[in-house]
């Protein structure tokens, strides 16, 4: 059903039993992407549009411009996913959309529309946390086997979170600093790598050398779940300009692997030993820098390999952004009662429900 024709038939959408589809929207940052999914959280239907080489001329997001570009996407992306069989509006149970974290201009746009739908289809509206969609996003379409231990590590974010079911979470660690995604962006940036940096470095560290620099391990040996990239980062930078430009295809892919190497070993060290800590059996591991393959071959190794637990990685394309993660939570949500009033407003710093406050550098609680 296209959206001209929903403004016609929002009077004539009977409210009550026999729903099964959320209809969800994300737009926090620069994707816009709309997902119908099942009364399992299975996706029915997703539509992603990527506005990457829009941002790519100015090396990162312009939030002006991705709201700008929500605008325009969106109405056709939501047309798409309704014409899907099973996906009308007739068959919606809730229109959820993202409420932050994220940009606060981009957030408005799927926000309003979502509130709109909900309102014009006589149906709940569920406000998500862009993080915990992440969180529970290797689980699309299928049950969450809390308890857990979920990374996410993302360009916004980089956390180390104990899920003990739907909305109870506690945080184990995060980085006090730059997430390890800004960290891969803004190193690649420095190199001269184009925009994402993160996929162009793990691109150029196939040919390099992974030992070729010391690079430093920050935090490796803090006692607690917390990062720091931020060294990483301009021990990057320092040596750059030690090095002769003239050669820089020679040494351009030993940066980028020792780079890399040393963000993953971190990753995975701090991961596995907050696993090991709390005697958690299942390790997810989500965000856009979970399509790392150096990361995901050493996760392997040493969640499976070494400690003997369960590791889910999120599939590759809902790694990114994207709107199945959103009504997947929206649909766990609305199976226990929770939904959310039409006048709740965006949070571009929304925390995680239920997470745990760090103090002095340490995660609260255990």
């Amino acid at each position: 059903m296209a959206m001209s024709e929903f403004a016609h038939n929002q009077g004539e959408v009977p409210a009550g039993g026999g729903r099964r589809v959320v209809l969800a929207i994300e737009t926090s940052c620069d994707d816009t992407s709309v997902a119908a999914v099942d009364d399992r959280g299975g996706i029915l239907a997703l539509e992603t549009a990527s506005q990457t080489e829009s941002h790519q001329p100015y090396g990162g997001v312009v939030p002006e411009l991705a709201s700008r570009n929500h605008t325009v996407l969106l109405p056709g992306l939501v047309e798409r996913v309704l014409a899907q069989p099973g996906c009308g509006v007739g068959d919606l149970a809730a229109v959820a959309a993202t409420a932050g974290p994220g940009l606060a201009s981009s957030l408005l746009v799927g926000n309003t529309m979502a509130k709109a739908m909900a309102l014009g289809a006589a149906v709940p509206f569920v406000a998500v946390n862009h993080m915990e969609g992440h969180l529970l996003s290797p689980f699309v379409g299928r049950d969450v086997p809390f308890p857990f231990l979920g990374l996410v590590v993302s360009g916004g974010h980089t956390l180390l979170v104990e899920a003990r079911g739907v909305g109870d979470y506690e945080l184990v660690g995060r980085s006090l600093d730059d997430a390890a995604g800004e960290a891969f962006d803004k190193t690649g940036k420095m190199l001269g790598l184009p925009y994402p940096g993160g996929p162009e470095i793990e691109k150029c560290a196939k040919g390099g050398d992974p030992t070729a620099f010391a690079f430093p391990r920050a935090m490796l040996e803090s006692g607690d779940g917390n990062f720091s990239f931020s060294g990483l980062k301009t021990s990057v930078r320092v040596l750059i300009q030690r090095l002769d430009p003239a050669a820089r295809e020679q040494w351009l892919p030993d940066v980028c692997a020792s780079f890399q190497e040393a963000v993953v070993e971190v990753l995975s060290a701090k991961t596995l030993e907050a696993a090991r800590r709390r005697g958690l059996r299942d390790v997810a591991v989500s965000g856009g820098v979970a399509c790392n393959g150096r990361l995901r071959e050493t996760l392997r190794a040493e969640i499976e390999g070494r400690f003997g637990a369960r590791l889910h990685l999120v599939e590759p394309r809902l790694a990114t952004d994207n709107a199945a993660m959103i009504g997947h939570v929206a649909h766990w949500r609305l199976a226990s009662g929770r939904v959310s009033s039409l006048e709740e407003d965006v949070d571009p710093n929304l925390p995680l429900e239920g997470i745990g406050r760090l103090r002095g550098g340490r995660a609260a609680g255990r």
